[in-house]
């Protein structure tokens, strides 16, 4: 069954290739089809184009075929191009005419646009919730660990002290940024597009601000042309804020990939959480950071991959739009489960106590040494070079008693002070 079906039958081969993976792919919007044609169908009750007894059973059998997609029961046919038909012709079997009256003053254009922009706003509030789960661990695990010391790198050379305290809590306060990112994906998505129909509104008397209400949309999307250019642009406003999580990510995971090396030996994990190798009987590797560091580095191409679809397409429907769906809903399900299992497998991370006792590591201490004789007035050009040439001779002795080294390495980063400020991030979702 198809929605634009006039009587004629499309050749097999260019019936396969235009569904492409939709049937799969659709599954995932389904549910909020149907949310969307409650709406709808309650809107043409209240406007005179339904009788409210239709609108009544339309919704009554709308949520009994969202209760079979929650229950996995849902299956879309080869049969059906795509979820709309299927769920139009359940309509229809169950209601008769009723069931055939549901898409009265609307498009399939605005009931994919409607049914995306619900699921990627669901979507994304779900990784604001598993981006603030991280965060807390992370916290945790910061004030935990604050006073242990870790060698700070840069240009992977050995630069000053740091600490578990400032490194656990950089990634945090890092994740305060990707929900800034995640918070203007849904204001972009936020916006009801119901009543655009195919990009050019209707001539029923259609009431949109009741559907935006209903649907909870924080607004709707006035201009109908405007409605139907935002499919595409909120799909890749999503994939940047998924992207900006994903760099965080994947910037930790090769952190604790390195970490856990013999030649760093900062970290590890218990045996549960890593592999083995085939060959080798003392490996365990950190399978998990890797794939995440890579699922992830596969997440921040998405942005271009929508660009590009997208490039040089003038304003109205193009079938192009359909691929967003393969490109962006396997992205999405791919990050949240690296979120999962980040937040899951670091909970159980392991941390060497006495890191900074190996002498490779005498110099981090120069900084806070050089500091000490320009407090002792010192000029600091005199003091840098009195250090330079006490390393380049061999004759600096560290001062390797904490006392000396800077309280923000020691990991006091303002605990409160970035719990606040993700507090207030949230806070801007409301």
């Amino acid at each position: 069954m198809k929605l634009w079906d006039k009587g004629f039958s499309t050749n097999e081969k260019i019936d396969i290739f235009t569904v492409g993976s939709d049937r799969e792919l659709d599954l995932v919007i389904a549910e909020y089809d149907t949310i969307a044609s409650m709406a709808h169908a309650r809107m043409l009750a209240k406007i005179g184009l339904l009788e409210q007894q239709e609108a009544d059973q339309l919704v009554v059998a709308l949520e009994a075929i969202r209760q079979s997609i929650l229950k996995g029961e849902f299956i879309i046919d080869d049969s059906f191009e795509d979820v709309h038909s299927k769920i139009e012709y359940i309509l229809t079997e169950k209601l008769g005419d009723t069931g055939k009256k549901i898409h009265t003053a609307r498009s399939r254009n605005d009931q994919v646009l409607v049914a995306i922009q619900l699921y990627l706003k669901h979507e994304l509030k779900s990784m604001v919730g598993q981006v603030s789960a991280l965060f807390i661990t992370l916290m945790d695990l910061s004030e935990k660990h604050k006073n242990i010391l870790l060698p700070g790198y840069t240009h992977l050379q050995i630069a000053m002290p740091s600490s578990f305290g400032l490194w656990f809590s950089a990634y945090a306060e890092s994740l305060i940024d990707d929900v800034h990112f995640l918070n203007a994906a849904i204001k972009c998505v936020d916006q009801n597009p119901m009543g655009s129909a195919a990009g050019y509104g209707s001539s029923f008397p259609i009431d949109r601000e009741f559907t935006t209400q209903i649907l909870e949309f924080e607004t709707l999307k006035y201009n109908v042309v405007a409605a139907q250019m935002g499919r595409g642009k909120t799909e890749k406003s999503t994939a940047f804020a998924m992207s900006s999580v994903a760099g965080t990510l994947s910037k930790m995971a090769m952190d604790i990939c390195l970490y856990m090396s013999q030649n760093f030996d900062f970290i590890s994990f218990p045996d549960e959480l890593t592999t083995g190798s085939s060959i080798m009987p003392h490996k365990k590797n950190p399978d998990v950071f890797e794939l995440i560091r890579g699922k992830c580095n596969k997440v921040q191409s998405l942005p271009n991959t929508l660009t590009m679809l997208q490039t040089n397409l003038p304003s109205g429907y193009h079938r192009d739009m359909q691929l967003t769906k393969e490109i962006l809903v396997p992205g999405i399900q791919e990050l949240k489960s690296c979120l999962e299992l980040l937040n899951f497998s670091i909970q159980n991370i392991r941390v060497n106590k006495d890191i900074l006792s190996d002498k490779k590591y005498d110099y981090l201490f120069s900084v806070d040494t050089l500091n000490d004789l320009v407090m002792q007035g010192l000029p600091f050009r005199d003091a840098y070079k009195k250090m330079g040439m006490e390393i380049q001779e061999g004759t600096f002795e560290p001062k390797r008693d904490i006392k000396h080294v800077h309280l923000g390495s020691l990991g006091n980063p303002g605990f409160d002070q970035i719990r606040i400020k993700m507090q207030k991030a949230l806070d801007s979702m409301n």
